[in-house]
Order: C-alpha cells, then sequence, then structure tokens
C-alpha cells in the first residue's frame, strides 16, 4: 500500500512522537509498503521562538494539492495537529478523501501549564480536528476512555514497541558513564521541559546521583539551579543506549504524557521504573516487578531499586513494535 503521513514533529526532533513514526514507517517499508513521510523538511520553516527544537512550518496549504497528488496515496494518515496537519486535513476534506489522525500529545495541558490557558478551549479545537477522521489512534486505554469521556470519537489502539537489540542490559560500558558521584544512578530521559514536571525528580531526597539525558528550553535554567545533577544532552543509538544500560532506577516524573515510550527503553536496559500512578505509566507498567507507581516519588523510586533487573528485561520483551505497526495499519483508512 502506498502510505502518506503527515507530521509536523519529525527529525531533528528527538522525542517519543518522532521515535515511533520513523519506526513504525521502518517496519511498514520492510513488510513492502511505500511509505511518504510529509514533514516541515518539503516548507519554508523556522524554530519556535521558545522552543528552538521545534520547527514551524508557513503555510503549507499551497503545496499540498501537488505533494498529495503526485504521490497518489492509497491511505493518508494525519499525525499531528500542527499546520501541516491542518492543511493535509483541509485538503483531504475538499476533495472527500478519508484519512486518519492520531492523539500523540496532551496539548491542552502542556499549554496551560506554560501559558495558563484553559484545558477546555484547546480541547475543543483539537476535537474540531480529529472529528473528520475514520479513526483517531490513541496510545492507550486509559487515554481513549479520557479522550471519550471529552467528547472524541472513532478512537482505535495504536501502542507503542521497543527495540530490544538495541535497548539491552549487556550495553552498559565497561567504564561508567557516571564517574565519581556514587550510586545508585537514577535516570531522566526526555525533553527538559516545563510540562515534564521535573521539579519533582530534582527535589527527591535520595542518595547516588541525578543524571537528565534530553535537550530541551528548560535546560540551561536547570543546570544553574541544580548543579550536582548531571545533565548529559541529548543522547541517541548506542550513547544513549550506554546511559540506559548504566542507571539503577528510571524516574518518570511526567503526569502528562499520553504513552512515555523511554520507560519501556530503560524496562529493556534492565531498569525498573519510578513513576506516578498516572495515565502513561499506569498503562506502561502493568507489572509490579517491572516498576513502582505511587504518588509519593521518594517511595516509589526506593520500592524499584530492589527490583530484579532480569524482570524488567522480560516484561519489556513483550513490547513489540511489528504488532504496534500492524495495529497502525489496520486502522488506516483506505481511499
Amino acid at each position: 500500500m502506498r502510505i502518506q503521513i503527515f507530521t509536523d514533529a519529525w527529525t531533528p526532533q528527538i522525542n517519543g512522537v518522532v521515535r515511533t513514526l520513523k519506526t513504525t514507517t521502518q517496519v511498514l517499508q520492510q513488510q513492502g509498503h511505500t511509505i511518504d513521510v510529509v514533514a516541515h523538511d518539503r516548507f519554508i520553516s523556522y524554530p519556535c521562538p521558545t522552543y528552538k527544537e521545534i520547527q514551524l512550518t508557513i503555510n503549507p496549504g499551497w503545496r499540498m494539492s501537488r505533494i498529495i497528488e503526485e504521490f497518489s496515496p492509497q491511505a493518508i494518515h494525519i499525525a499531528t495537529e500542527g499546520p501541516i496537519g491542518w492543511a493535509a486535513r483541509r485538503y483531504c476534506q475538499q476533495n472527500q478523501i478519508p484519512f486518519s489522525t492520531s492523539f500523540h500529545t496532551r496539548f491542552p495541558e502542556y499549554i496551560k501549564s506554560r501559558i495558563g490557558m484553559p484545558r477546555r478551549w484547546i480541547y475543543q479545537i483539537l476535537r474540531r480536528f480529529h472529528k473528520p477522521a475514520v479513526n483517531t489512534m490513541v496510545s492507550t486505554p486509559t487515554m481513549i476512555q479520557n479522550l471519550s469521556d471529552r467528547g472524541f470519537s472513532h478512537l482505535r489502539l495504536w501502542s507503542r514497541g521497543v527495540d530490544t537489540n538495541l535497548f539491552h542490559p549487556q550495553k552498559a560500558p565497561k567504564q561508567p558513564l557516571i564517574l565519581k558521584n556514587g550510586r545508585p544512578v537514577l535516570l531522566y530521559v526526555g525533553r527538559v521541559a516545563v510540562e515534564k514536571n521535573l521539579q519533582a525528580f530534582f527535589d527527591l531526597k535520595t542518595e547516588g546521583v541525578k543524571v537528565v539525558v534530553g535537550d530541551g528550553p528548560q535546560l540551561e535554567m536547570f543546570k544553574k539551579r541544580y548543579p550536582a545533577v548531571l545533565f548529559a544532552g541529548a543522547k541517541s543509538g548506542e550513547e544513549l543506549a550506554a546511559y540506559y544500560a548504566s542507571a539503577d532506577v528510571f524516574v518518570f516524573p511526567s503526569r502528562t504524557d499520553t504513552f512515555g515510550l523511554v520507560m519501556l527503553e530503560a524496562l529493556a536496559s534492565g531498569v525498573p521504573v519510578a513513576a506516578y500512578p498516572v495515565e502513561g505509566p499506569i498503562d506502561v507498567i502493568r507489572d509490579e516487578r517491572a516498576g513502582i507507581l505511587d504518588n509519593n516519588l521518594e517511595i516509589a523510586v526506593q520500592k524499584a531499586l530492589k527490583l530484579r533487573r532480569a524482570d524488567c528485561r522480560t516484561y519489556a520483551e513483550s513490547f513489540s513494535w511489528a504488532k504496534a505497526a500492524g495495529q497502525f495499519f489496520a486502522n488506516l483508512a483506505p481511499i
């Protein structure tokens, strides 16, 4: 099948949305499908003023008809609710072309945490965006229920997987990445941004060293405020896998993520997870041998440190990208 995917989130961004789209694309291509990803590199774009990693596309609509008609897709999927997503949606509606969408990010919560805008206003816009879709793909059953309660419809499950070859306990380097700081190593991987609730991680009164792998708009501020925390910057590939495998516990302080792919990467590396019992973690951590969910994050960390690495690895092996890509394909709306 010829599948065209429209997304405002793409490389060089490093986040769960981009990793999900790239991996799903790779799996489908290996299965013989032809995929065309339409992202900001096809248009004029500029860095978001407060978040330079995000590229904002300028007026993508004028090229949309040519892009779609030249590829002649058999299915269209609109992955994000940004300028590219809205332009693709408008073209599909004007030409009565069926399409699917996906809900990756809880923008209402993020925007409220940044500028205080009421969540109901943003949810109203998002409902309008997704309403014409044949199917809207969501990463967890809990999120499906949540969006259903908010008036969203045609919701379908599209779960996530993990690369168990890249992320593996054996990827721990012989020379520790964290030198002279002691153990245990408490690791966070992800964007360094206000919506990730990193304050809760930094304020933990626990022994050992806190390590942050990632970049984001609050990075320099947190570096100055928390000099005892090791900020390693953004990592990928084998280097990222080494950081995971060197940790003793993975701390996931976010209360707003729809899934949390980084938790699976930590588990595949044999690292137990400590998180809050909220959307995302409650769907990913379904076995207390793999992680601890507690409203007291310090208690979650202390208990998680006692879990067996082998159990974490075994649990992660049940998450398959092939299965997730199969769900994505089944949820498409053929033209």
